[in-house]
Order: structure tokens, then C-alpha cells, then sequence
């Protein structure tokens, strides 16, 4: 019994690591066009992004089930890891490596998440930024003031403009 669940577990691991090197991969190019501002580029990454995110759903849940049957067998549920752990020693010597990659992959997944997150935001500062310019005529007063109406207003909105 125990040879069907270190081949689960290594199937899930092949399956899990194949799409988050893709992902990897993807995150990086979706940064570099996020930073030339290349909205083509990223458009088309789209169809791509979505089908790793189905894989990465299937692999979730495929994940999930694997460790309901392990808790109905009385095995450690917790994670593939804890479930690794609990198979013989030379099964969970040979699992080990995919494990340790897996969770490496996951924590830089997550970090590459968070730097295209940052990327969009500081665009987003940027673009607020230039409105702000744009609307006000570039001039450093505030476009709201309390107590008294503004005296300026942007070339966007001006009859003149």
C-alpha cells in the first residue's frame, strides 16, 4: 500500500512542479512587460496565465483529495510533506527533494506575486500622478483646499483648452 502512495504523492509533486516552473517562468516575463508597459505583451500572456491557474486549481485539488484519503487511512493530513514523512525511509529519501522544491517554488511564487504586485502599483502611483499634473496645469497648488474654492483648474476641463 505504501508504494501506491509514494507514486500518488510523486505524481502530484511532477504535476505540481511542472506548473509552478511554468508559472515562474511566466511571472517573470509578465514583470519585464509590466515594466516596458507592453499592455500587447500582457494581453496575450492572459489565455496563458489562465490555463496554469485551471492547472494549478486541478493540482489543488487533486492535493485536497490525496489527503482525505490518507486521514480515512489514519495517515498524517496535514500536508504532502507530513504525509511523506509518515512512509518508509527510503520512500520519503526519494519524495524529499520534490517536496523541498515544491515548497521553494511556492515561497517564490509567492514572492514573484508580490513584486508584480508592486510593479502595477507604483504604474498606478505614476498614472494618478500624471493626471493630477495634467489636470491642475502642472501647477503645485492643491486642487482642493479647505474652507476656500481653488483658483486653479486643470486644461482638461477649461473652456479655454
Amino acid at each position: 500500500m505504501s508504494d501506491s502512495w509514494e507514486t500518488d504523492i510523486a505524481s502530484l509533486l511532477d504535476e505540481l512542479l511542472d506548473v509552478q516552473d511554468k508559472l515562474l517562468k511566466l511571472f517573470n516575463r509578465k514583470r519585464d512587460l509590466l515594466i516596458a508597459a507592453d499592455t500587447a505583451g500582457l494581453d496575450a500572456l492572459g489565455i496563458e496565465e489562465e490555463r496554469l491557474v485551471q492547472a494549478l486549481t486541478a493540482s489543488i485539488q487533486r492535493r485536497q483529495e490525496l489527503l482525505e484519503r490518507a486521514e480515512r487511512q489514519g495517515r498524517p493530513a496535514a500536508s504532502i510533506q507530513q504525509l511523506s514523512r509518515s512512509l518508509p525511509r527510503e520512500e520519503h529519501q526519494r519524495l524529499y527533494p520534490h517536496v523541498s522544491r515544491a515548497k521553494s517554488n511556492a515561497r517564490l511564487l509567492r514572492h514573484e506575486s508580490l513584486v508584480n504586485w508592486m510593479v502595477v502599483q507604483r504604474t498606478l502611483i505614476h498614472l494618478s500622478q500624471m493626471l493630477e499634473i495634467i489636470a491642475t496645469g502642472g501647477r503645485l497648488q492643491p486642487t482642493y483646499g479647505e474652507g476656500e474654492a481653488s483658483g486653479t483648474s486643470g486644461a482638461l476641463v477649461d473652456r479655454a483648452a
